[in-house]
């Protein structure tokens, strides 16, 4: 049920919206040791039935920036025949960059032709030339709008530190397709701001999540969602009444202070984990109302 304090920490314009519907799904980023292949075929076995591509596997990127639309749409097929829809996918250009704009656009047209709704962007993790990231995300939006693709914007540092930063920058975009994917990780390793508040104040523009979770103590170390110092029935809590459907992506499985998995089997039992551990998280805050 939902007590009077939470209801006054929900915006209001969400307090009367029906309940939010995630949807768990793994990016292939923790594979990146391995084949693209391979990653595919761990994530479907540790239980997931989406997924998001990135970045690179065996040194080489998931789908080049060059890639045509067709070859988007040919990886995209490889990935539902292993049993995965895929999600979401990294732009791997950085907004303040030379022709940002125009690469957006082209990884735009390579989601739209996988069938991907979202595609994944963020900026230098130094401040400086911001206005040049929010010419880049204005000159993207209306063309991912044509596409049916949202460009979500997420935290790293520098001029995309936290929600609130990303939400300053949204609001100067002023674009249907230009939403936040936010990362609570990222806020607490780049600036150590506590990403409860922060999320709290920018629900309305989240349409995805990142998940990975992070460490200060006793080492600085990003780490997979229940392993770190976020509390993620706290963090999920102001979103839990948007109407939408959010998809909640891991970025990050690993555990903390202890050396990755040499082997992909390892990978699989840290995927399977991690989505437990969520589901139990997910199904606490339904039955909490």
């Amino acid at each position: 049920m939902m007590t009077r304090r939470d209801l006054l920490a929900t915006p209001l314009a969400l307090q009367a919206a029906a309940p939010t519907r995630f949807e768990l799904a793994c990016m292939t980023l923790p594979y990146s040791p391995f084949p693209f292949a391979r990653a595919l075929a761990g994530i479907r076995a540790a239980g997931f039935t989406r997924v998001a591509w990135g970045v690179t596997h065996e040194k080489r990127p998931a789908l080049a920036l060059e890639a045509t639309p067709r070859e988007a749409a040919e990886l995209a097929k490889q990935t539902r025949e292993a049993g995965l829809t895929p999600v979401m996918m990294f732009s791997t250009v950085m907004l303040e960059a030379a022709g940002a704009g125009a690469a957006h656009k082209r990884r735009v047209d390579q989601a739209a032709a996988a069938g991907i709704p979202y595609l994944l962007t963020f900026g230098k993790t130094a401040p400086g030339q911001y206005d040049a990231a929010v010419a880049a995300l204005r000159e993207v939006g209306p063309h991912a709008q044509q596409a049916g693709v949202t460009v979500l914007l997420k935290q790293h540092g520098g001029n995309t530190a936290t929600g609130l930063d990303c939400l300053k920058m949204l609001r100067e975009v002023n674009h249907p397709s230009v939403r936040m994917g936010y990362d609570a990780g990222n806020v607490l390793d780049y600036e150590n701001n506590d990403p409860l508040p922060d999320i709290a104040a920018c629900v309305s523009e989240i349409r995805a999540l990142c998940l990975k979770d992070h460490r200060n103590t006793p080492k600085d170390e990003d780490c997979a969602p229940g392993f770190g110092e976020i509390d993620h029935y706290k963090l999920l809590l102001p979103l839990r009444r948007t109407g939408l459907t959010i998809p909640l992506v891991f970025e990050n499985i690993f555990e903390p202070l202890v050396p990755r998995p040499a082997a992909p089997e390892g990978v699989d039992q840290l995927a399977r984990r991690s989505r437990e551990y969520m589901e139990t998280v997910l199904r606490g805050l339904e039955n909490h109302g």
